[in-house]
């Protein structure tokens, strides 16, 4: 990259991340997990283990539903 100001070597660097990965599957999936890690922070807060348990299988579903989004289409296209 002899030659190249700073700011044309930052452009170049990134000039192939189009959409970093901001999807319909990577949201849904991020939303429900951050809701998970909430229910679970609560329970954990309170004492109550069955509600730390619902927020560890938050998780699991959250991975779930954004793993069969994916499959359905609404995922990262594959180059």
């Amino acid at each position: 990259m002899a030659g190249m100001s700073q700011q044309q070597s930052v452009e170049a660097g990134t000039a192939h991340h189009d959409d970093h990965g901001s999807t319909p599957a990577a949201w849904t999936a991020v939303t429900i997990i951050m809701i998970a890690f909430l229910v679970g922070t609560i329970g954990i807060m309170i004492g109550s283990w069955v509600t730390f348990g619902i927020g560890a299988a938050l998780v699991v579903v959250g991975a779930i539903v954004g793993k069969v989004m994916q499959m359905m289409g609404m995922g990262k296209k594959k180059a």
